[in-house]
């Protein structure tokens, strides 16, 4: 075997090299490289394919064997050269924009990622994404919820996580587009080979508003064990996954199993009990544990204490609220339309102190506006007299 056109004791190219040599998920590649670091396990391979031992029946033989095929004509150079012409970049575990949630991966963590844009809209913004994915062949209803929740989510600064096919994922990016919010498109096969066709367009523009990424480098084309391998990034990305609509045996299904097994929330939007479309998310809030969500609000709930993710209310002026002080007027503001919510979530989101809201509360309970809900606080039933 001749030696490696490309420097492999550079830890960049050796990674790089990791994620063109296997197949996306590999357990044996994910394992060595974990414990050797991609220099030293590329080094390790070479060394086992140069001796002829990798031919035996013992299974690091037959890996071996599996990726010997790619390294008599392993030279990662070219696909950095696409990369580049396409503005794109390499990311590796340890780079300061590499998003640490894959790392909760383990050894399953990608070797590196091949990038067209950004994956965050800022540096710190890592774990302000969740990943919203669903059938290819969803109905009206399910891309309408999908746009609708994408909508919400970037207008509250958290970013959309998709798989940039067609139906609930194209819905969940376009909601996010057009609200001017980031989303990340998460693709089966190389930046360069945009699929699926028909969405090339929005793939172009999410590359340059958002991030489109793969852990296979360009020229690779997507197969239907890339598709399910790369479930696991948007699952990883996700600080939540939300199945917007599924079939019994769909694909949507695969990346809630991936973010349930990483305790990530999983969120599923019910749909009529006669659609096929939903039967998958109906499985899911029956036999999974997943929550049921029917708006933004609720599916940041899964990612934040109850009100963490509002708004702080703005100073309301006295008789604004049928005579109310602007302390009061405040709390009564920051309580939930729906449900209840504790004094500490009702503080954050007022922005006022504790014992401020504690005080409030009381009158406001006195007034018929409030009630206790157990340690926590809800709307009263009796309706307020001024505006909201």
């Amino acid at each position: 075997m001749r030696e490696l056109p490309f420097d492999a004791a550079d830890p960049r190219l050796a990674a790089a090299a990791w994620s063109r040599l296997v197949e996306p998920g590999d357990p044996a590649a994910g394992t060595l490289v974990a414990h050797l670091g991609p220099v030293e396990a590329l080094d390790w391979v070479v060394g086992v394919v140069r001796r002829g031992e990798a031919a035996g029946a013992r299974p690091w033989e037959q890996a071996v064997a599996r990726w010997a095929p790619r390294l008599e004509h392993l030279d990662v150079r070219r696909e950095l050269d696409v990369l580049t012409r396409l503005g794109g970049h390499l990311l590796v575990p340890g780079d300061p924009r590499w998003p640490v949630p894959l790392d909760d991966l383990g050894e399953a963590r990608p070797f590196a990622l091949w990038v067209r844009g950004r994956l965050a809209a800022r540096d710190d913004d890592a774990g302000r994404q969740v990943a919203v994915v669903g059938a290819r062949a969803a109905t009206t209803y399910g891309q309408q919820v999908a746009a609708e929740l994408a909508t919400g989510l970037v207008a509250a600064g958290v970013a959309v996580v998709s798989g940039g096919a067609y139906g609930i994922d194209a819905a969940a990016h376009r909601g996010a587009l057009g609200a001017d919010g980031h989303t990340v498109a998460v693709l089966a096969g190389g930046v360069d080979r945009l699929y699926p066709a028909g969405n090339s367009a929005l793939l172009e523009s999410i590359a340059a508003t958002g991030g489109v990424v793969a852990e296979v480098p360009p020229g690779c084309a997507p197969s239907r064990s890339r598709f399910l391998a790369r479930n696991r990034l948007i699952a990883a990305l996700g600080a939540a996954t939300v199945v917007v609509e599924a079939a019994w045996r769909s694909g949507a299904l695969s990346t809630a199993a991936h973010a349930a097994s990483l305790a990530r929330p999983v969120g599923a939007v019910p749909g009529p009990v006669t659609s096929m479309a939903s039967a998958g998310c109906h499985r899911l809030l029956r036999e999974q544990a997943a929550v049921c969500v029917t708006d933004a609000a609720e599916v940041l709930e899964l990612v934040g204490p109850a009100g963490a993710h509002l708004p702080e209310a703005p100073a309301v002026q006295p008789g604004l609220l049928d005579g109310l002080d602007p302390r009061a007027a405040r709390v009564l503001d920051a309580l939930p339309a729906r449900a209840s919510a504790p004094v500490a979530n009702v503080a954050r989101a007022a922005g006022l102190p504790v014992a401020d809201v504690r005080a409030a509360l009381g009158l406001l309970e006195l007034e018929g506006r409030v009630e206790r809900d157990g340690s926590a606080w809800r709307r009263g039933r009796r309706p307020a007299g001024g505006p909201r």
